[in-house]
């Protein structure tokens, strides 16, 4: 008997023939993608942890100095040196007039910054981050008594919003008007901060200073392995930014060269290796 056609002709369901090869070549895919992404995450973090090694030796004292107070550098060698501070900022307009200087005279310097001003102007603690002057804390308020708390936080609140802010740590810490015995030297101290003196103060913290007087404060006490005490911040500080190119000028003629305070400890610490051999 003959068989009837069938109503429709016979199809093929190509569709379904090829899913589990589509499904292979997407897994293939998600496969291939998570795995180039995390080969990227990983490249990331060494260049990362480069930057942030690069970054260690110029916001970071020697491990010698940890927990010490420095007033100065010991240098035995021939070369003269000398290391510009900077406190109180950073401060809108002025701290800006000074990297200009610093810039023109190819200067780089160490700012010691209050946390509360950091946080009004971050953009300029980039700036002097990105022009490579070092850093270092001088807490959140300025404050010149506090309990232990207090302490904690003053240097804390100021070393995170630090991080937040630059990207870097440091271990530099500079007690507000070099009071060493409030709390805040001795909490440095135990995190293994280098407490920061200086060796000569200019007084431009005196609103009433002439520009001359700062210069001559600066110059008269200037010496090796020196450190400088200017001010940026916590005020108008027209008096320190006319007299910075003048008291530059003068240490180059002189014949001192300028460091940052990270470079200047290693340099201490590098004549100490070299005279312990």
């Amino acid at each position: 008997m003959p068989v009837d056609p069938p109503s429709e002709p016979a199809t093929l369901n190509l569709t379904n023939l090829f899913k589990p090869a589509i499904k292979l070549d997407l897994e293939f895919s998600r496969v291939k993608a998570a795995a180039n992404q995390r080969v990227e995450q990983w490249r990331n973090s060494i260049t990362q942890g480069e930057d942030e090694e690069k970054k260690s030796f110029f916001f970071s004292s020697p491990a010698s100095f940890h927990g010490k107070i420095v007033q100065q550098a010991e240098l035995a060698g021939q070369e003269k040196v000398i290391a510009l501070t900077f406190d109180d900022g950073p401060w809108i307009g002025t701290t800006e007039k000074v990297l200009n200087i610093l810039n023109q005279y190819q200067v780089k310097a160490t700012f010691f910054w209050i946390g509360k001003h950091l946080k009004l102007y971050p953009h300029i603690a980039k700036k002097v981050v990105a022009e490579g002057h070092a850093i270092g804390n001088h807490t959140w308020h300025h404050p010149y008594r506090v309990n232990t708390f207090q302490a904690t936080r003053e240097i804390e609140d100021t070393a995170t919003l630090i991080y937040q802010v630059t990207g870097v740590k440091t271990s530099l810490f500079r007690p507000p008007g070099g009071v060493l015995n409030n709390g805040l030297a001795a909490y440095a101290q135990q995190q293994k901060y280098t407490v920061m003196m200086w060796s000569a103060d200019s007084r431009d913290w005196n609103t009433g200073i002439s520009t001359s007087t700062i210069i001559d404060n600066v110059l008269r006490n200037a010496r090796s392995g020196g450190i400088v005490l200017l001010h940026d911040g916590g005020g108008n500080r027209w008096q320190t930014v006319e007299a910075l190119p003048v008291i530059i000028a003068e240490f180059k003629n002189r014949g001192y060269k300028f460091v940052t305070v990270p470079e200047l400890l290693q340099m201490e610490e590098n004549e100490n290796k070299l005279q312990s051999k």
